[in-house]
Formats: structure tokens, sequence, C-alpha cells
């Protein structure tokens, strides 16, 4: 937790002339697609990304197949049914936190550093790291109690914080059978994840979330051309005015 109490000790007793601060992970992946993420903010609130609702599919599907795919072909020992199957009652309750109705991924949020310095600096010099939680000490269940109980939070798009291990689990579930041999197949499923999200979180412990290690993403001219490319098609009016039958040519 220190490297977030610094953040948060040094913005709220310092000068500098920041008015909002996005606080990043050191795995997410930013999208040159990406749109500015300070234009979804809202000054007197604290803005989170939901890794619970409002995702591309059923959150339980997608836990899962999590389940299934590592145990099948990581480890055997991984089990079918655990804490990743927790209800948020279950979850906040395993602190003896009241529940909250929500769950953000703290690996992003924006806050304005007037309007909540001081409140980031103090939560983050309250607990420890013998704090008792379902991620061994880690901070973001009593962040999320934290924001939500303080009526602090305020929602924006899963892609702004998408989460690789759900990403690689309904979309790219043959890379289980990889592992760390196929780099360049891996590099393409990373950069077609980045093609479709914002901000792209390796969180978690398992193998799927060491894989923006293994390789160099959005390393090659081609990519970031067609990157670019995209990105000034999406600029384009379009008319729907009908062109005439136009197919395929045959290359034979």
């Amino acid at each position: 937790m220190w490297q977030k109490y610094l953040i948060g000790d040094v913005l709220a007793k310092s000068d500098l002339a920041v008015n909002n601060v996005c606080y990043l992970d050191t795995d997410v992946l930013v999208s040159p697609l990406a749109p500015n993420i300070f234009d979804q903010h809202k000054q007197d609130k604290v803005t989170l990304v939901s890794q619970w609702f409002n995702l591309p599919w059923e959150r339980a599907s997608i836990l899962r197949r999590i389940a299934f795919l590592r145990n099948r072909f990581f480890s055997n020992d991984y089990p079918l049914d655990s804490l990743l199957f927790a209800s948020l009652e279950q979850l906040f309750d395993y602190s003896s936190l009241p529940p909250q109705p929500n769950y953000a991924c703290a690996g992003l949020f924006v806050f304005n550093v007037k309007e909540f310095g001081s409140q980031m600096a103090e939560f983050f010099l309250r607990y420890d790291s013998s704090i008792f939680t379902p991620t061994s000490g880690g901070d973001e269940l009593y962040f999320n109690f934290f924001a939500q109980s303080n009526n602090f939070q305020h929602w924006i798009d899963y892609r702004f914080q998408a989460l690789w291990i759900y990403e690689i689990a309904m979309n790219y579930s043959f890379l289980y059978r990889y592992k760390e041999t196929d780099r360049e197949l891996l590099r393409n499923c990373i950069e077609a994840s980045l093609f479709t999200n914002y901000f792209l979180h390796f969180a978690g412990s398992w193998h799927e979330s060491k894989m923006w290690e293994q390789v160099k993403v959005l390393d090659n001219p081609e990519t970031l051309a067609m990157f670019e490319a995209l990105d000034d098609y999406m600029k384009m009016p379009v008319t729907g005015k009908p062109k005439g039958s136009i197919k395929p040519k045959d290359n034979a």
C-alpha cells in the first residue's frame, strides 16, 4: 500500500499545479485510441471502473471460464470453486465491513486533488499491511468501502479498465494452451484487445497476468499505423449512400 500512500500524501500536502489525478497501476497498458479519461471525470466524485457490473459478458460466465481454464491448462490444483465466486456480501463480510453495491478494480481511479487529496492521504495512512482482506493485505476491498460508503463513486465504461483475465478467458482462451511458447500470437491478442479497449489491466497473480511482460506491445510500425488510421477513420463522417455491388476479387 505504501506506493499509493505516497502518491496521496504528496498531492495532499504539496502546491503542485495539478487539478485531477489518474492513478494507474504499473501493469496497465493504454491504447493509442483511448479518449481522454479526464473528460469522463466528475470533479466532486472519485471516478471508478466496475469489475462486477456493466461488463461485455455475464460475470458468472467469465469466472467459470477462468477457473476451468486455469485448472485444465495451468494447474489441476486450481480449485473449481473458491473465493473467486464470492458474492459482494461475502467479500465485505470477510473483512467485517458493511457490504457495498458494487466493486471497483483499484488499479485505476481518478480524483480531484482539492476535493479528495487530504481524504485519500488519510485513508492510505489509516491501514497497514496487517489488514485482513481476501487479497492478502491488498487495499482494494477497503478502497471500495471508502469510496462507496462515502458516496464518492462515479462509474465509467469498462473499456477504461478492461481486465485481461476477463479478456483472455472470453476472447482468447486458446492462449491458455500456448502459455509462453507463441509470443507473436500473444502480442497480436493483446494488441487486438487494445484495439477494442482503452486501458488494459493485467491484474492478478496467475500466469495470465504476467503475459504483458513477455512481449513488446505496440512496437510494430505497421500496427501503430493501423491504430492511427482507425482513429482518423472514426472521425470521418459516413453517409450510408449505396455504392453498388462490390465483391472481393478472385485472386486465384
